[in-house]
């Protein structure tokens, strides 16, 4: 996402000639989106997307066993 966000930014740069991004070749200037691009085929080939999304929804899960288990007071985690 970063990645977009300045490709976005130096687009817009380039196209309106404002600061030194003006006088960048176009390559440089479109090269964040060539890295994005690269990067998400990177993470969907590793799991790492799958993995991220597996992570949030057991983080999930965990918090509302756990919120579900103190409403009821059958906390197994025995405050002292």
């Amino acid at each position: 996402m970063y990645f977009l966000g300045i490709g976005v930014l130096l687009l817009i740069l380039k196209a309106a000639d404002l600061t030194l991004v003006a006088g960048w070749d176009w390559w440089f200037v479109l090269s964040p989106f060539a890295l994005a691009v690269l990067w998400w085929a990177w993470a969907d080939w590793s799991g790492y997307t799958k993995k991220k999304t597996m992570d949030k929804e057991n983080a999930r899960r965990k918090e509302r066993i756990d919120k579900t288990r103190e409403a009821l007071g059958t906390d197994t985690k025995k405050r002292r």
